[in-house]
């Protein structure tokens, strides 16, 4: 009888560390190498929750590491919409390590005025700079919103196309916005983002991705609610930065978002 029981025991812990296992969809390091298009993995449900930030802990760190020249600069060209909404437009590439840092920041605000599905992790080259930053990809992703669109567009996968000796090419603007990033992006370069030609973002807000080495996903979104760490701080600060942003599109709603006290400091620093 006690054997049976043993033999149970053990069969119930077998069950929960299979379970375990095929229930975490996020990558447990980034350190084996750049992820590909064909075994990047969709971000999972405990992650994308904790890509909610609180107001809270926006208002505690406001603007954070985000310093005002790596802010978006305002501009007043013809109003970018579409399908009747301000829309926010996004050049990277997969490789690039700081639009890895960059889609962090941007995820989370665009996350408060709308809802991503088919997210993928994913990680920026492995033979360029800050090799392997854990991110994620717009690739195939979809966003839905009641105040805006969001077009993000990844230019170009993390691996080298041997025939070419660059980055394989995954997709690329329309002649519209080819037009938009070669009026604004003044620099050429990348991530680029444009705020329904009201603000332009030129690079990235912080300009060093060492901040996410030896991390993965699950660790770097848990430090997003402890305000004094360099995660938040770069991160949620660059989230509340482009939160404020968006709020200058949609007359400040939802109220909700818009008129919480981090925003309107913001605003007064993007004025």
């Amino acid at each position: 009888m006690q054997r049976k029981y043993l033999y149970l025991a053990i069969a119930a812990v077998i069950i929960i560390v299979v379970a375990v296992l095929f229930s975490s969809s996020a990558p447990s390091s980034n350190s084996g190498g750049a992820l590909s298009a064909s075994d990047n993995k969709p971000v999972s449900t405990s992650v994308m929750a904790m890509l909610h930030v609180s107001n809270s802990v926006s208002d505690a760190v406001g603007q954070g590491l985000v310093l005002k020249q790596y802010m978006p600069q305002q501009v007043n060209g013809t109003a970018l919409t579409l399908n009747g909404k301000p829309e926010v437009l996004y050049v990277g590439a997969d490789y690039c390590p700081y639009c890895a840092l960059e889609r962090w920041g941007l995820i989370v605000a665009l996350m408060r005025f709308g809802n991503f599905s088919s997210l993928h992790y994913m990680t920026s080259s492995a033979v360029d700079s800050y090799a392997n930053t854990p991110t994620f990809t717009f690739y195939n992703s979809s966003y839905s919103s009641s105040y805006i669109s969001f077009v993000g567009l990844e230019e170009f996968t993390n691996y080298i196309n041997s025939s070419t000796n660059y980055y394989q090419v995954l997709e690329k603007p329309d002649a519209s916005e080819q037009a938009l990033a070669s009026k604004y992006d003044t620099s050429g370069g990348i991530p680029f983002i444009d705020f329904a030609n009201k603000g332009i973002q030129q690079g990235s807000s912080y300009p060093d991705p060492t901040i996410l080495d030896s991390m993965n996903w699950s660790r770097i979104a848990g430090q997003l609610n402890t305000t004094s760490s360099v995660q938040s701080q770069v991160i949620v600060g660059t989230a509340d930065v482009f939160t404020a942003q968006i709020c200058m599109l949609t007359n400040n709603t939802p109220s909700s978002v818009c008129s919480q006290t981090y925003v309107k400091d913001i605003q007064a620093e993007l004025s």
